[in-house]
């Protein structure tokens, strides 16, 4: 935040033409006032010196050109004079309090003249309060100590309760901190701030001097004043002595301060100017009633953007979206926490290298906070906690910030960036939003996101700020990952839009990756069907489960892992194949040394394992498997059966704490490989029973190709062309980019459309597109889908898995066996409820194929010759 930054530089250099302007215009203005003052009768006018100042920004062209058209708006104090406001709009992360700070300097030595005097920085809440508090008194940190340069180190850091001099103030800067409902005069803590108080003294005369008062009641008509109208006597409270001081107000998110009372509060402190810093500005429209105001626009001075936070290493980007559509919440916070646990290796390995402190934590949005509420069907906060414990995660590393508990507010927890602190997950519900900021949150797990996606769109900006506002050059670290429960992709697309843009980073909302695909450096856009093929509805089997009469969308977690009974499994095989002499991994140790003659020798040591260590832990290992075993009682069995085993071959607890890691390993690749195997055979059982279907079915639910499909190429990208150098003849969307596919796909597109039993192709370039669900965890995404024809035949649709010559391995075999199992299960659907609407069984049959990309040139042809030889 503290570097050379082009953007804050923008921002300064603006506030510099700003302010020179201001200092000019005024001079004139004052010069003419007091012309007035002296020949009133001449009803001279006062020139309003802001909006000139604004004017000759626009003339040469200062101002962002987004505003181009837009007023400036006059704003007055409680005096009716004219005062100085400018917004800065500067997103999320972007370094608002930094900005403010050098903004003071500049206002008090370049307009002012100055480097005394009072400044009202107003916040909206107690967390941004607390923060901003924190930093300013700390004389270390970077932001006090530009104040005290600004200041010749004559800084006095004020809250509202506290003693307040003249004196003070004629030879300090005083920086005073109040929230805005505290500014509100309709609260009672506002209208604490004009009680007489003891402790505010020298801005009002003696009580004897009665004539004072009066002159100073006449310069300054709204202040507050108590006794009769003959003998009033100005108070001596905090806000008389604001609106006597004139201070400058640094208005933080000033898009919350735009009700007419809080506007005419907030002016009504006669502010000599007031510096607006928010990410989203708003205009407001006239208003009727009692009192209508003519409307006020936003003052914009500067606009940064999301993307020169990105430029400059501000924020994490891309964000990664992994929407789960399971039901089983504690698949998609597992998912979460193995992303954690990635992330976790990265920083580690970064630590090593460069000595750079990052400890990545997981925020995790939660239905229900209230202890009432545990048990009511919906995801509590505790449950959370209690499967994070259970998952290997300790106390220590486990926080709940909710309106009943805040373990964040514990002295232990209270520096999150420190590497004494331990926290790794925080549990909310909606409580961390603006104020809160710690750049090492890196993943928001949303277990509440379809209902409650406006806390979400608040959480999102939780984790976009990058640590140190630099990057690591290591792309996990240099990115954020949003992993959500149970919630339509669209609707959690929706509310991260939503949630940038209120972060002031609408420009960077298409930059959103979903399901953990890297977002690309432009914005999408869509492409249309061609022409050929605009009014053709094309459906695609899914892979459904019975729910009883009805049917869904398979889940893995819910329909196969949960159906795999692991009660009476026998570890004994695991345990019968550990050799006995089978040797614990060395831990290698590498020493530099000086050898006599001063050179540097490197030496490798072998270090033996320490023997404090060396105890199989089965509560550990129980964990270890717990994403396959799911049931922890059941795998407590299956891990005290493996240990049983081990000891009859005559192994002793400390031989098998030695191999601790060696046998958790093997007993987790074992129960793996079973894994898969009881659900390879469960899936394969359950679709000869009808339990599982891949079907195109009359009643709709069906797969339907969209008529749209994005690109990240630009209009201008070059094209692909067919063999005859014109355009492309037979694919389903046009144009298609070059950009869009590798070198081998736009030889398999090519080799396509240049076949005439082709009636169309599709590149299924997005994975939000057809996907299909194995017997695995993971969805397959094939690569092509075409449909070809002959007269006299049925259309034959195909799906089309590629895979590079080096991706030969046993994710290549399960993919093809899948693929080629459904496709000989596929079938028509045609039972239907009555009344239900339906299509019509045209026939089609559907093949799914995986071909390796060095085999397409022989492999492909023949997949597309039934069409041709059944002509």
């Amino acid at each position: 935040m503290f570097r050379d930054l082009e953007y804050q530089r923008r921002v300064t250099d603006a506030l510099d033409a700003w302010l020179d302007a201001l200092k000019t215009r005024k001079a004139t203005a004052d010069q003419v006032a007091a012309l007035a003052a002296q020949n009133p009768g001449l009803n001279i006018p006062i020139p309003d010196f802001p909006a000139q100042a604004w004017s000759d920004l626009h003339a040469a062209g200062k101002l962002p050109a987004s505003r181009a058209g837009i007023a400036h708006a006059r704003h007055e104090d409680g005096c009716s004079r004219p005062v100085p406001n400018a917004v800065l709009k500067v997103p999320t992360g972007g370094g608002k309090t930094w900005l403010a700070i050098s903004a003071l300097s500049r206002i008090f030595g370049r307009y002012l003249g100055r480097n005394t005097g009072f400044v009202l920085w107003i916040v909206p809440n107690e967390a941004i309060y607390t923060q901003t508090i924190k930093y300013l008194k700390n004389r270390d940190h970077p932001y006090r100590q530009a104040l005290d340069r600004a200041a010749a180190n004559r800084v006095r850091i004020l809250e509202k309760s506290d003693r307040l001099d003249a004196r003070d103030v004629e030879a300090n800067l005083c920086v005073m901190l109040l929230m805005l409902q505290s500014s509100n005069r309709a609260n009672q803590e506002t209208l604490r701030m004009f009680r007489d108080r003891g402790d505010i003294s020298g801005f009002t005369p003696p009580e004897s001097e009665q004539q004072a008062h009066q002159a100073l009641r006449a310069k300054i008509p709204n202040l507050d004043v108590y006794g009769g109208v003959l003998l009033a006597q100005v108070k001596d409270s905090l806000g008389n002595a604001l609106r006597i001081l004139r201070p400058v107000v640094i208005l933080d998110e000033g898009h919350r301060a735009i009700s007419d009372l809080a506007h005419s509060t907030l002016y009504g402190f006669n502010p000599s100017l007031v510096l607006e810093l928010t990410a989203t500005p708003k205009d407001i429209a006239a208003r009727s009633g009692r009192t209508p105001h003519p409307g006020r626009t936003a003052n914009i001075l500067v606009e940064i953007t999301g993307r020169d936070l990105d430029h400059e290493d501000m924020i994490k980007m891309p964000l990664n979206l992994d929407p789960r559509q399971g039901t089983d919440w504690r698949a998609t916070i597992g998912a979460a926490l193995d992303r954690l646990r990635q992330l976790d290796a990265a920083a580690e390995r970064l630590r090593a290298d460069t000595n750079r402190y990052i400890r990545p934590i997981m925020l995790i949005q939660v239905e229900r906070t209230g202890d009432e509420q545990r048990g009511s069907g919906h995801i509590h906060a505790q449950d959370v906690r209690d499967w994070l414990l259970s998952a290997g995660l300790d106390a220590a590393e486990i926080a709940i910030k909710t309106a009943q508990q805040n373990d964040l507010s514990n002295p232990e927890n209270q520096d999150l960036l420190s590497p004494t602190n331990r926290i790794r997950a925080i549990i909310t519900k909606q409580a961390l939003q603006e104020g809160w900021d710690c750049p090492f949150a890196y993943v928001l797990c949303s277990l509440a996101a379809s209902t409650n996606s406006s806390a979400m769109t608040q959480l999102v900006g939780r984790i976009l700020r990058q640590p140190g506002a630099q990057k690591t050059g290591i792309s996990v670290l240099d990115e954020c990952h949003v992993i959500t429960h149970h919630a339509a992709t669209s609707t959690v697309v929706s509310a991260i839009k939503a949630g940038l843009e209120n972060d002031g980073l609408g420009d960077l909302v298409l930059t959103v990756a979903t399901d953990g695909a890297a977002a690309g450096p432009g914005a999408t856009r869509a492409i249309e069907r061609r022409r050929d093929f605009d009014k053709t509805e094309i459906y695609l089997p899914r892979v459904l489960a019975a729910d009883g009469a009805e049917m869904r969308d398979l889940d893995y977690e819910t329909d196969i892992l949960s159906a795999i009974d692991w009660r009476g499994f026998d570890p004994a095989p695991i345990a019968a194949a550990i050799p006995e002499n089978a040797r614990p991994p060395e831990s290698q140790l590498q020493r530099i040394t000086l050898a006599a003659d001063g050179e540097e020798l490197v030496t490798s040591e072998t270090i033996a394992a320490n023997p404090e260590i060396l105890a199989f832990d089965p509560v550990h290992a129980v964990r270890m498997i717990s994403d396959i075993v799911v049931n922890p009682f059941i795998g407590r069995d299956i891990v005290t059966g493996l240990l049983a085993a081990l000891r009859e071959r005559g192994f002793t607890d400390a031989r098998i704490g030695e191999l601790s890691g060696l046998i958790t390993d093997e007993l987790r690749k074992a129960l793996d490989a079973e894994r898969d195997r009881h659900a390879e055979v469960f899936f394969k059982a359950a679709v000869q029973r009808g339990d599982i279907q891949f079907r195109l079915r009359l009643d709709g639910r069906n797969w339907r190709m969209p008529h749209t499909t994005e690109t990240t190429a630009s209009a201008g990208s070059r094209q692909m062309v067919g063999e005859t150098g014109g355009p492309l003849e037979r694919s389903l969307f046009a144009p298609i980019y070059e950009a869009d596919l590798n070198t081998d796909e736009q030889a398999v597109a090519m080799h396509l459309d240049g076949t005439s039993a082709l009636l169309w192709w599709h590149r299924n370039v997005a994975r939000a597109q057809y996907a299909l669900q194995g017997w695995r965890r993971g969805k397959i995404y094939p690569d092509f889908l075409f449909a070809t024809h002959r007269e006299g035949t049925a259309k034959r649709i195909a799906v089309l898995e590629m895979k590079g010559d080096h991706l030969q391995n046993g994710d290549t075999n399960y993919k093809r066996e899948v693929l080629c199992f459904l496709s000989h299960h596929f079938s028509w659907d045609n039972t239907i409820k009555i009344g239900q609407l339906q299509l019509v069984n045209t026939g089609e049959t559907v093949d799914a194929a995986l071909i390796m990309m060095n085999e397409w040139p022989t492999m492909l042809p023949a997949y597309i010759e039934p069409a041709i030889s059944n002509s």
